[in-house]
């Protein structure tokens, strides 16, 4: 080969490189144009997701309050529940000592029975075992002076399958249901 021929090699070579690495550096330009355009759809979808997820944790709320109010409103005229008369009536009882902090949604009270209510839109098994091992607990702990009246738990839900129905009945819990404009009470067999 001749010094001629290996210049033009070279130089050849060169415009090559130059070329090779232009072309990288284009596609590395839209590589990164493409990643921070995902990465702005990426956000725009994060925003709209948890949108959605405080919309839909409205609805969850909404559809909660509405039963919790059912229950409270109808169990509040007569105060009766399961054959037994209440004086007291609360709603939303939140009581904190130290750390342990805990609501109840229905609390009823006469001088001897004190009943736990847990409101549901839609009961589901771990509503059932919520109330009995945690509620009831934390009901104990924090309302030490009821400890020596009647303790009464139920569950109140606008829908509740017959088999969580047939469960909590048998594990002494009352089974409240809405059946119209009225509720249908379940006692269970003692």
């Amino acid at each position: 080969m001749t010094d001629q021929e290996l210049k033009n090699l070279v130089a050849g070579l060169a415009v090559a490189q130059a070329e090779l690495t232009l072309k990288m550096d284009r596609r590395e330009a839209e590589a990164a144009k493409r990643d921070v355009e995902a990465a702005e759809r990426k956000i725009d979808l994060d925003a709209t997701l948890k949108r959605m997820g405080i919309h839909l944790g409205n609805i969850s709320n909404n559809q909660g309050d509405v039963a919790e109010e059912f229950f409270f409103n109808s169990l509040k005229d007569k105060q009766d529940l399961a054959g037994i008369h209440y004086d007291f009536i609360d709603k939303n009882a939140s009581r904190s000592k130290g750390n342990l902090q805990d609501e109840f949604d229905i609390v009823m009270v006469n001088g001897n029975d004190v009943a736990i209510i847990e409101v549901k839109y839609k009961a589901h098994q771990a509503d059932l075992q919520k109330l009995i091992h945690k509620k009831y607990e934390n009901f104990k702990l924090l309302y030490p002076a009821y400890k020596d009246y009647h303790h009464h738990l139920g569950l109140a839900s606008f829908h509740i399958n017959d088999t969580l129905k047939n469960e909590a009945l048998a594990q002494g819990v009352i089974v409240l249901q809405r059946k119209g404009d009225t509720i249908e009470t379940f006692l269970p067999n003692r």
